[in-house]
Formats: structure tokens, C-alpha cells, sequence
């Protein structure tokens, strides 16, 4: 309990994917009472979100990467194959998948990981201690203000099941929750497309695919139906494998600004990382776009030949893949070069194509798109354009105006599917919450990027001066623009399973160490002195020691599912750091309290967990993580 008496609380706001990890950790992490409320505004997206709910994924609709890196966890690389394996309820399952044997490289239907993030919660607050619980909560958060404890959130519609620290909020039907600790999963936020402005609601237009009416369209279409998709991207993919796989026969257009289309995986593909050269030629001077374009192509054909040259065993299709992973971590040093408008345009125009070279799709989803795009089949075609406007026309079809690059053209279609068409600048997110966070000053739109909002190295919002905007956090989606220019990961990476496995592990860590140091009375003293977390590479030999004991300690605490595991290892832990006698290497002016060596500890633990320069197998390795059954090992 906090000094005050009363337990502390985080709320989430938002319980699908980013949510719901976050709770997971935030469950796994929390040694003392705590209260978790997972909220969310549509039931049918708890632990989904748009990505995974079943209403609006067929069962035809894959994970676009290999089953075996679906995991919660990245420290446990094959928890999703198992679990569909062998604790999956398939008796609702249709024939084909109730049989289907999953293996890593193979395909798995995207419906199921609800079950499976569900599991993995319901398993989490089993595994709690004592005094930490989960309350999942229905309600719209309308509004967050900072006050003496954290912040008031004013929600609409909260069930009936949260009871404690409420008063009547601002506007009809809500009520004000109060927390500790916000922590923002909100996912993506759509954004309605100029061009279809005059088809909304029309009834053979599709907004958005991945929705309940969407699917009965889609499979209800009569097969000879012409069919026009706006994009090319995986989304796109998606709707035309599904008509396809119903027997389809009438033309599927994939309409497409960049012409890019995806990479088949090979069978046998594994994620891997491989090491490449800095690319000094992006680090020079920005003098003009076309100059830092031909530095990128140069740049880019000498990493490739480089990589192809030291490792002829990667498959050619992958290729693209292992450089543009290396180049990560050289990006923020040459983004930071590029000046800010110019950034912006280039992000525009190029997303699509980095995220075409960075990631594939398995076969399931491209093989009968690919023969479908034959020349002898030809039933689905790339259009190479922008989508200018769609308008009705007679007998209920819909007159799609493409502009290409030798003048325009049009063509009328059965039946447009959008894709989903996300708003990246939080300045025009029309989300109640978001509007309202960057009225009030405590969210502010990525000022490099346009995409996302301001964080530090925590997640923590930033407020327009730079400052901690106080105890609220993000994950996932709002974070784009900081992994852009903090990561150097673009597109769809910035807020990919992948990257949301490390914000939900270092936000609920954040959260956690946050709520230990008010209880214990040392918040305002880390405040003042942030670097008490920075951990010195150079101690006395006999601190080294101990301190890399107890990161290797708490790694193991951070990387059990197992209450009493973590336990043991919290406890061996606690001996290990009172053994020390104290840091040297604190800061002047902050005391050696074991409470704030074991933030330290925290911390580095934190980092080695979200090491993204090894593969999660390779991590798992590297931390000693093979062999833990045990926690005296």
C-alpha cells in the first residue's frame, strides 16, 4: 500500500494487443498491491484490437510473418506454437485449422491470437502476487487531467465493476477515475480518405476490411463481381485472398501509388540479424534530396553486395530483409541530418517500399495472389496511381478516377475496399482523448516526424517544452515518430508486434520502479537526479561482480511467468544487492539506499531484455535464459 493507505492504480487505457502485453508485464512485474484496470471501448477488441479480433478477421486471414514469431514474449520464442499446439480450444475451429499442426515457418490464422493474448492475461493474474489485480473495464476515455495523485480520467459508459476512487465526470454519462499511473494503447486511429467523401455509407463501398459487415460483404459477392482495392500492402492482400479462396472470377484491381507488391518467405525462413558496415555516405551533410537519394541507392547496393558476398547461404528473397534490419541502428544518425520537411515527404512517399523490403508474407497468403497476377490467370492487376475520387454510378456500382503518371483515367468497380488508411498526426485525431491531451498540453505531436507523439526513453509523454509530462505512458502505435528517429525503425515496425513486445516490457517496468520509489519516498529525489539509473561501466571489480549478479538475477525475475520463481529469484536478489554494502557509482548527492541500486538493476535488466541487435532465439541464449526451470540453477 502507498503511504496514503490506498492501493496504487494504473490504468490502461485500451486492451488490445499493446494494452493487454502491458498488463501481462505490468502483472509479471509488480511485487507489491497493485491495481490494473484494462479498459477498453469496444468489447469485441479486448485483447485483439483491430489486427486480431475475430468478428473482422476470416478465417483465411494469416499472420502476414511465420507463426513462431507471434509470441508475447520475446524471451520465449515458441510460447505462441505451443500454446496453439497444445492448449488451443479448437472444438469451434473449421476443419482445416481444428487439424492444422503448427510449426514456425508456417502460416497461422491472425482470429486465434485473441484466444491466445486472452490465455496469457487470464494465466498472468493467476501468477500474480498477492495484492496485485486486474480489473477489465468497458468505457471510452474522454479526457485525462493531471492531479494530486496522477491523473483523473474522465470516462464514458465504465462498467459497473470498477467502484473505488470515482466521482461524476465533466460531461454526460461519465465519471472521473482516478490513477497513478496512464498508460496509452489506444492502437491505430483512422483516418477517413478525402477521396471516398462521397461514397460514405454507400453500400458498395468498404471502409474498413477488417470489420464483421465486411466479411459477410466480401463473401457474399457474387464471383464474377469486379472487384477495386485502394493499395497494395498486406491489408490489400488480405481481401483479394479472400475472394480468391471463395472462387472468385471477375477482376480484382490492387490500386497502388508506389507499385510495390510483398515478398514470398521461403519455406524454410528464420529471422536473423547480421552485421553490415556503417554507411558513412548517410552521415554526410543533407545538400538536397536527390543527392541523399543517390547516396541511399549507392549505400544500399554496396550493403547488399557486402552481405551477399560474406553469406551466399541467405536466400536471395531475404536479402533485402538482413541489410535494411542491420541499418537500424545507423538511421536516427542520419535521419537527424535530413531536415524536417524534407523528412516528413521522404517518410511519405517511401513507407511503403522500406516496409516492403524489411518484411515479407508466408506463402498461404502470396501463392494464390501470385497466380492469380499471372498473365494466363490475370484475374487480380496492379494499378499503378492515386486514387483521386470515387463516385456512384448506375446500378449501384462505383466509378473509381485514378491518376497515373501519363494522365488520368477511371473505371467502375462491383464493389471498392479501402484499406485502412491510418492518421499518423495526432494534431488531427479525432479520438476524444488524444484531442484533448494535445489541448491541454500533455501529449505533443511528433515535432520531427508528424507521426505520433513526444516520449522520452520511457515511453513517458513529453509536454512542449520537453519536459515529463507526468506519470503517463505510451506503447505501440502513438510511438512511431520517437521509434523513427530514436531507433531508425519506419513504417509499420514502429508499432509491429515486435517493438510492442519491448515498449510493454520497459513501460511496465518504468511503471513499477515508479510506483516503488513514491511508496518509498525516493520519487522526487530520482526526479531531480535521472542519471541515478545510468549504470557505470567501470566499478570496482568486486561491485562489478555483484552488480552483474544481480542483473542476471533480475533478468530471470523479469523473464518468469511462474509467481513463485520470481519470488525466489526477488529474494535471492534482495540478499544479493543488501550484500554490497552500497553503490559508489551513484551519482553525488543521491544516497546509497538499495532502493535505488535495485532501479539501477532494474534497468540494465530492462535494456538486455529489449536487446533488438540478436534474434529472440539468440537473446534467449545470451541471457542464460535455456535453462531456468529452476530457480536455484
Amino acid at each position: 500500500m502507498s503511504k496514503t493507505g490506498a492501493r496504487p492504480r494504473v490504468l490502461v487505457v485500451g486492451a488490445g494487443l499493446a494494452g493487454t502485453a502491458t498488463a501481462i508485464r505490468l502483472l509479471h512485474f509488480a511485487r507489491r498491491p497493485l491495481e490494473i484496470i484494462l479498459l477498453e471501448r469496444r468489447v469485441d477488441y479486448r485483447s485483439a484490437g483491430v489486427a486480431y479480433h475475430r468478428d473482422g478477421n476470416h478465417w483465411d486471414y494469416v499472420f502476414n510473418i511465420q507463426a513462431g514469431r507471434m509470441s508475447v514474449f520475446r524471451e520465449d520464442v515458441l510460447d505462441f506454437i505451443n500454446w496453439a499446439n497444445h492448449e488451443a480450444d479448437r472444438r469451434e475451429w473449421p476443419r482445416q485449422w481444428a487439424s492444422w499442426t503448427f510449426t514456425e515457418q508456417g502460416p497461422a490464422p491472425r482470429r486465434i491470437f485473441q484466444d491466445y493474448l486472452s490465455d496469457r492475461l487470464a494465466e498472468a493474474v493467476r501468477e500474480s502476487c498477492s495484492g496485485v489485480v486486474l480489473v477489465e473495464a468497458d468505457g471510452e476515455a474522454l479526457d485525462a487531467r493531471r492531479c494530486d495523485r496522477g491523473f483523473e480520467v474522465a470516462v464514458k459508459g465504465l462498467t459497473p465493476n470498477v467502484s473505488e476512487r470515482l466521482r461524476p465526470g465533466p460531461f454526460a454519462d461519465t465519471l472521473l477515475l482516478e490513477a497513478d499511473h496512464v498508460v496509452l494503447a489506444t492502437g491505430l486511429e483512422l483516418r477517413e480518405p478525402a477521396f471516398a467523401a462521397g461514397v460514405a455509407g454507400h453500400p458498395s463501398f468498404i471502409r474498413n476490411p477488417y470489420s464483421p459487415s465486411a466479411i459477410r460483404k466480401l463473401s457474399l459477392l457474387p464471383a464474377e463481381s469486379s472487384v477495386a482495392v485502394v493499395g497494395s500492402v498486406l491489408s490489400a492482400y488480405d481481401t483479394a485472398g479472400l475472394l480468391l479462396r471463395n472462387g472468385h472470377t471477375g477482376p480484382v484491381r490492387l490500386i497502388s501509388r508506389s507499385g510495390t507488391l510483398f515478398r514470398t518467405y521461403p519455406d524454410a525462413h528464420e529471422h536473423g540479424v547480421v552485421p553490415v558496415s556503417r554507411p558513412d555516405i548517410l552521415m554526410e551533410p543533407y545538400r538536397g534530396r536527390e543527392d541523399f537519394l543517390a547516396r541511399v541507392r549507392t549505400a544500399w547496393q554496396e550493403a547488399c553486395s557486402s552481405v551477399r558476398d560474406r553469406h551466399p547461404e541467405i536466400d536471395a528473397v531475404i536479402l533485402s530483409e538482413r541489410v535494411a534490419k542491420a541499418w537500424e541502428p545507423y538511421l536516427p544518425e542520419a535521419i537527424d541530418r535530413v531536415p524536417t520537411e524534407e523528412l516528413r515527404c521522404l517518410l511519405d512517399e517511401f513507407s511503403t517500399g522500406i516496409a516492403a523490403v524489411r518484411v515479407g508474407a508466408v506463402a498461404y497468403t502470396m501463392d494464390i495472389i501470385e497466380r492469380a497476377m499471372h498473365p494466363q490467370d490475370g484475374r487480380v492487376e496492379l494499378v499503378l496511381g492515386r486514387v483521386q475520387e470515387i463516385t456512384p454510378a448506375s446500378a449501384g456500382r462505383l466509378t473509381v478516377s485514378v491518376a497515373a503518371q501519363h494522365g488520368q483515367h477511371s473505371f467502375e468497380a462491383d464493389l471498392v475496399v479501402s484499406n485502412f488508411g491510418r492518421e499518423s498526426d495526432y494534431a488531427k485525431v479525432g479520438q476524444p482523448l488524444w484531442h484533448s491531451l494535445v489541448r491541454n498540453g500533455i501529449a505533443t505531436p511528433h515535432a520531427r516526424t508528424g507521426r505520433g507523439v513526444e516520449v522520452d526513453e520511457c515511453g513517458t509523454l513529453l509536454d512542449a517544452d520537453g519536459h515529463p509530462a507526468g506519470p503517463i505512458s505510451a506503447v505501440g502505435v502513438p510511438r512511431e515518430g520517437d521509434e523513427i528517429v530514436r531507433h531508425g525503425r519506419t513504417g509499420a515496425f514502429a508499432f509491429n508486434l515486435a517493438a510492442i513486445k519491448n515498449h510493454s516490457v520497459a513501460v511496465a517496468a518504468h511503471v513499477v520502479e515508479q510506483l516503488e520509489l513514491r511508496r518509498d519516498g525516493f520519487h522526487q529525489l530520482a526526479a531531480r537526479h535521472r542519471q541515478y539509473r545510468s549504470y557505470v561501466s567501470n566499478p570496482e571489480e568486486a561491485v562489478r561482480g555483484a552488480l552483474e549478479e544481480s542483473v542476471e538475477l533480475e533478468v530471470r525475475r523479469l523473464a518468469s511467468r511462474e509467481r513463485k520463481r520470481r519470488e525466489a529469484l526477488d529474494s535471492r536478489l534482495h540478499a544479493r544487492i543488501r550484500s554490497m554494502g552500497g553503490l559508489p557509482v551513484l551519482p553525488t548527492g543521491v544516497p546509497h539506499d538499495e532502493r535505488l541500486i535495485r532501479a539501477v538493476v532494474n534497468r540494465v535488466a530492462v535494456d538486455r531484455l529489449n536487446d533488438v541487435s540478436v534474434t529472440p532465439r539468440q537473446l534467449r541464449r545470451q541471457l542464460g535464459l535455456e535453462s531456468t526451470e529452476h530457480p536455484e540453477d
